[in-house]
């Protein structure tokens, strides 16, 4: 693209590299994946701190780094913001001097303008002076913010920049942030541990495990459609299944498979030939209890029924786990509101039903060696 930034690394070591990812001005792509997946490396590549052994970087159609005609601009000349981890503030400079040192090629009245008016622009007017142990984690946070913005960058990297923060804060920033990314022209590359922040603050997900790019697609679809049983884990889905194709109704844009001498109609995925034994994918969204007091019709669809083997109160919610045809076989783990759980009697040892929904039931190639085969 003309625009934005796009990324192509690849080596073999000391930290293996396969990556392949593209942001667009003003949106956010999220990365994610384990510890040791390779989203700081990428990020440290990206700003020219990490020499990677080939591929290319292109920022608005300048390039940054392509290892087949020997260019990598240096740090200082990529217009990179850069919000680390631990936010890497001066502690012996104020916040106005700590955002002052981002802009060291202007001449002094005017990087003290533009301190001021970045840290304006994340609200911190008056906070000018206070030194890094004066401010909160939030303050320190928009100062680290703050300083990134200060330098015009053509994009801006964001290290878990809420990581270091409670949740109340979290969640104020959270919000600041989606405020903020409204006035930006510029791609925001952020890496996050936590799924729910990707899925409220990005337009695309990135899942990167051991350095690989696995998948990449809006946060909600990468969520709810792995393209393999390795994505799906890494996305936290826990119902994960195999079974077989029995056929495919057009007509009905279904997908017949048969799952524990059980036939469950999916979304049509006609990418699944007849006869084909798959892996599949329910996320927890899609499976609803049936109440005991009184059957829909909506309860119609795929039916299944098990005990509770499981019943754990987390909070203003309840985690079920379902023996389904047998307890010698992975369960099914869904998780409720506790009220419901309390209003329909559900305890441990009691028999329910749910529905599998077909718009949530999701085909994947078999991978029998990521497949759980008993329970976990």
């Amino acid at each position: 693209m003309a625009e934005g930034i796009r990324i192509r690394l690849r080596q073999h070591g000391p930290i293996p590299l396969d990556a392949a990812l593209e942001c667009a001005p003003g949106k956010v792509l999220a990365l994610v994946g384990p510890s040791g997946s390779g989203k700081t490396t990428l990020l440290r590549a990206i700003a020219g701190l990490l020499r990677v052994g080939e591929g290319e970087i292109h920022s608005n159609g300048d390039c940054w780094f392509d290892s087949r005609r020997g260019v990598d601009v240096e740090t200082r000349r990529r217009r990179v913001g850069y919000v680390f981890q631990n936010y890497a503030l001066f502690p012996h400079l104020s916040a106005l001097h700590n955002v002052m040192e981002a802009m060291l090629d202007r001449p002094a009245a005017e990087r003290e303008q533009r301190a001021r008016d970045v840290l304006a622009r994340v609200r911190l007017s008056g906070l000018e002076n206070r030194v890094p142990a004066a401010l909160s984690g939030g303050q320190q946070q928009r100062v680290a913010v703050a300083r990134a913005l200060a330098r015009e960058p053509q994009v801006l990297l964001l290290d878990e920049p809420f990581s270091a923060v409670d949740r109340a804060t979290r969640q104020r920033l959270y919000r600041e942030l989606a405020e903020l990314r409204r006035d930006l022209a510029m791609p925001v590359i952020l890496v996050t541990h936590d799924l729910d922040e990707a899925l409220m603050l990005a337009d695309q997900l990135c899942v990167l495990h051991q350095g690989r790019t696995l998948q990449v697609g809006e946060p909600y679809a990468v969520m709810t459609r792995p393209a393999s049983v390795e994505v799906a884990q890494l996305v936290g889905l826990r119902n994960v299944f195999r079974a077989g194709v029995v056929g495919h109704d057009e007509a009905r844009a279904l997908t017949i498979i048969e799952w524990r001498g059980q036939r469950l109609e999916a979304r049509l995925q006609t990418a699944f030939a007849p006869g084909t034994q798959v892996t599949w994918v329910i996320p927890q969204g899609h499976i609803v209890l049936h109440r005991r007091d009184r059957p829909s019709r909506g309860e119609r669809e795929n039916p299944v029924s098990g005990p509770v083997i499981e019943c754990l109160l987390l909070g203003e919610n309840v985690a079920l786990t379902v023996a389904v045809n047998g307890p010698d076989r992975p369960p099914l783990f869904l998780s409720i509101p506790a009220h419901v759980a309390r209003r329909n009697d559900i305890t441990a040892g009691v028999e329910i039903g749910l529905s599998l929904l077909a718009e949530g039931i999701h085909l994947m190639p078999a991978d029998d060696a990521r497949t759980p085969s008993r329970p976990r």
